[in-house]
């Protein structure tokens, strides 16, 4: 292969899987020139089976804020209920799988094995200022093929090259990479989500340590003929003490396995162990579309940004690899390309508005700055939670639901809790809180509605995430008018402003921040006190940068667009 294209981009990727394509995505759409070197851990196209299987909360509305989340609905398949089978013997097997498929089911129940919970949703059904409150079960192919169809030749993805070289330019203004296709690609910024065996990393000497295999687990997408009562839910199959077998609901009518065998791995033995946990129920495997192994390693790079010249991050498994146990891999990537891309966006000078001025240079190394800091943070609870799960299913379904009750704001994606920024000293979070509003916490999704609430517009009502546009700041004007919002009009190419009044508390009387005699977009939240004053600022990845005083808004934009 001897292309010998030379290209010039704001931005290249390298890495095709979902980290580096729905980068490509939002790059795209705040205007940024991108280029996808595809080849990620030997890969030579977009996936076509296996790997991921899920994605919670927190990752749907990334998908909705870019557009794309809809698509994905009608592939996939909506879970939130946790269920688990005990197999202590044959009569206790029978009582179980009736109380777990009763349509009612009682909170709790005692069986030979101890007194334990079968069947749980309510870290889903109790999450507040949530949109969509389960998990998306869709496997990483379907994923991936939605992203690609958002791309065109105006952000071309090159499958099957290999990343040779690259090196940051003397100056620091930009970054070139060589294929072994003689693809030169010169760019402002780079983004290596190539997998776990980085290319990029290693080149850029950066460390990953962790820690060695300690478990090997079987992992199957197959279709069955069983008489089991199939539901959409996620079973854990308790036996002897121990919880080896997960089953996991997926789309087109597929099932997915997870195995945790001792000795050698194959598919056999791993069916085998299947069979065994579901007796005495007949389970038949008609087709299976997919068998590998995982290794069960926690790693984590030391830092996701290059050393020299800072124009390399690092995304994705690139930067930090842990268990499957509570679906955080493709999540946490997503949720990496999520907090970047604006960070790059503004940096070059683009985003979603017109006439975005560039940052400055400061400025620049503070956005760029604190990815490193924020995600890292992040990777590293990660791991953390996800070494917690996969070391309890070698204990009682008991102890391990009682591990994901306690970490279910990681793997659900739960909006208020799980990942934040607070307390970490990053520098684009000030220390704030009003109410339910606290700097370095996500934005709460609220139910808005229309100010005043007539007979005919009762049952209009949108969430606060629909009105986010991904690149562009929200400053949210909480009540009465906490300041002057004029202030804010020399920032109304970056950020936009929304008034939150209460419910039948009139329209807000404020002019908008384009100086216009329309009045800002208003809105009534349930959860906008008749006494609020004050002003929420909103980043572009939808955390909460500042709380307050509608200066401090002011003085928080001033220091990145002076």
């Amino acid at each position: 292969m001897a292309s010998q294209a030379h290209e010039d981009v704001d931005l290249v990727i390298i890495g095709g899987g979902p980290t580096g394509l729905f980068s490509a995505v939002l790059a795209r759409q705040l205007g940024l020139s991108v280029s996808v070197i595809g080849t990620q851990d030997e890969k030579p196209s977009s996936l076509v089976v296996g790997r991921a299987d899920a994605l919670n909360a927190r990752t749907q509305q990334y998908f909705e804020v870019a557009g794309i989340l809809q698509e994905l609905r009608t592939k996939g398949i909506e879970c939130n209920s946790k269920s688990f089978f005990s197999l202590a013997g044959g009569i206790d097997r029978q009582i179980t799988s009736a109380y777990m498929y009763a349509k009612k089911p009682a909170a709790s129940s005692t069986f030979s094995q101890g007194d334990f919970q079968s069947r749980q949703d309510k870290w889903w059904t109790g999450l507040e200022h949530c949109h969509h409150k389960h998990f998306l079960m869709i496997g990483q192919p379907e994923v991936e093929k939605t992203l690609l169809q958002q791309l065109d030749d105006r952000a071309p993805v090159h499958f099957g090259e290999r990343v040779v070289s690259i090196r940051e330019e003397a100056g620091g203004r930009s970054v070139t990479v060589v294929t072994d296709a003689g693809r030169t690609t010169r760019a402002q910024f780079a983004i290596g989500a190539d997998g776990a065996k980085s290319t990029v990393r290693q080149a850029l000497g950066i460390g990953f340590q962790g820690t060695k295999p300690e478990m090997i687990w079987a992992v199957l997408d197959t279709f069955l003929d069983t008489d089991f009562p199939v539901c959409s839910e996620i079973i854990t199959f308790q036996l002897e003490g121990q919880s080896r077998v997960s089953w996991i609901p997926r789309e087109r009518g597929m099932s997915r396995f997870y195995v945790l065998l001792e000795g050698d791995v194959t598919q056999a033995r791993a069916e085998a162990s299947i069979r065994q946990h579901l007796a005495p129920y007949r389970v038949d495997f008609t087709r299976t579309e997919w068998f590998s192994t995982f290794e069960v390693r926690e790693r984590i790079a030391s830092s996701f940004l290059s050393q020299e010249q800072g124009r390399v991050m690092l995304a994705g498994d690139a930067a930090h690899v842990h268990s499957v146990n509570g679906g955080q891999g493709l999540n946490t990537g997503i949720a990496d390309a999520f907090g970047l891309i604006w960070r790059l966006a503004l940096a070059c000078g683009k985003g979603n508005g017109d006439g975005v001025g560039q940052v400055a240079a400061p400025a620049v190394s503070k956005l760029l700055g604190t990815y490193d800091l924020e995600r890292r943070t992040v990777a590293q609870d990660v791991i953390n939670v996800a070494a917690r799960l996969v070391r309890d299913t070698m204990h009682t379904a008991k102890q391990y639901v009682a591990t994901i009750e306690k970490n279910a704001g990681y793997i659900t994606g739960k909006s208020r809790m799980g990942v934040s920024y607070h307390e970490i000293g990053s520098c684009l979070i000030v220390d704030s809180e009003r109410d339910i509003w606290r700097a370095g916490k996500r934005c709460p999704d609220l139910v808005l509605t229309s100010p005043v609430i007539s007979a005919e517009q009762e049952g209009q009502r949108q969430w606060l995430y629909s009105l986010a546009r991904y690149g562009r700041f929200l400053v949210l004007a909480i009540g009465a008018t906490p300041g002057d919002l004029h202030s804010l009009q020399r920032f109304r190419c970056a950020a936009d402003v929304i008034s939150l009044t209460p419910r039948g508390h009139g329209v807000h009387s404020a002019m908008d921040t384009s100086g216009t005699d329309e009045g800002l977009p208003t809105f009534a939240s349930e959860l906008v006190a008749p006494g609020d004053a004050f002003t929420v600022l909103v980043r572009p990845d939808m955390y909460i940068g500042f709380v307050g005083e509608t200066k401090g808004a002011v003085d928080y934009l001033a220091d990145l667009f002076p």
